[in-house]
């Protein structure tokens, strides 16, 4: 949904909260305290009063939503601006955009990427996958490429730098998954961990680059390895070309947009990436979001 379309179809405040309402409650509000049916309604005030446990509530409760002071509209539409923004929207953007400032515009983004967050999957990757490992952060400075121009300086490129480690899967032209990860999980036991909890290895193939850490995952499931030094996509047809380029936008939004992350809010930029990757071909991602946003889809 675009802003035009949000602008019609939410035009008000009644607009948006009888959409929550809807979406929520199905048309019988419940008490989102003792959940409750015993509820009467409190039209003047926007909101309800449970006669169970004598609380009054309104549906923004227990919501991304709860306790603010913005109109819901301005709400509605900072998540379209998130989603349509594929390299991302910094929080000075978001603010201007919406004439909030600049941390009432970062609260909202974040509030927003709590909706984002990638939930515990039942489904697991399958097919034809690909694995990868990058260090997320800003560049390096003029100066600190070593003489030798390969990363020896105060920054060094690779696994050497200081960056914070991000493993990712993807399916081959389906959905990836992406976390922050400790650098002593870059090794053989952590990485392997991390497939079998991801991937469905009994009816997938796993396509990595040579980095040693991969060597034990033949050992549970078909594995293949393409040498970059080589080539970028084998004589059989096998790359990782595709979460290489999840990467790309990954890192281009970070820089380009965010400037730095620090590590501690680094995973909630890193789910709205794939968030918004995975459903990148779903008309329906406003909805969906707006429903994560009050809790009642997965």
């Amino acid at each position: 949904m675009n802003l035009i379309q949000v602008f019609e179809k939410f035009p008000t405040q009644d607009d948006c909260i009888a959409h929550l309402e809807k979406v929520r409650w199905h048309g019988t509000p419940l008490c989102p305290y003792c959940k409750s049916d015993r509820v009467s309604a409190m039209p003047s005030e926007q909101r309800h009063h449970c006669n169970n446990c004598k609380t009054s509530f309104s549906v923004t409760v227990g919501t991304i939503f709860h306790h603010t002071h913005l109109p819901l509209q301005k709400w509605f539409l900072a998540v379209a601006l998130v989603l349509d923004a594929k390299k991302g929207l910094s929080s000075r953007q978001l603010g201007r955009d919406l004439e909030v400032n600049k941390n009432t515009g970062w609260r909202m983004a974040m509030q927003i990427r709590k909706a984002m967050e990638q939930r515990d999957q039942a489904d697991l990757l399958t097919g034809v996958i690909e694995m990868d490992e990058t260090f997320v952060g800003g560049k390096p400075r003029k100066g600190n490429i070593g003489s030798s121009g390969q990363g020896g300086g105060k920054n060094p490129r690779g696994r050497g730098t200081k960056k914070p480690a991000v493993v990712g899967m993807i399916e081959r032209g389906g959905k990836v998954r992406a976390q922050v990860v400790s650098k002593k999980n870059l090794r053989a036991k952590g990485l392997s961990a991390l497939v079998r909890r991801n991937v469905d290895i009994t009816s997938s193939i796993l396509i990595t680059d040579e980095y040693p850490g991969y060597v034990g995952i033949k050992s549970f499931m078909p594995h293949q390895t393409v040498n970059h030094k080589v080539w970028y996509v084998a004589d059989d047809g096998s790359h990782t070309n595709s979460i290489e380029s999840f990467w790309a936008l990954l890192k281009r939004g970070i820089v380009g947009q965010y400037h730095k992350v620090s590590l501690r809010h680094l995973p909630a930029y890193i789910n709205e990436f794939s968030y918004r990757f995975n459903h990148r071909n779903n008309a329906n991602v406003f909805d969906l979001t707006i429903e994560r946003a009050i809790g009642v889809a997965q």
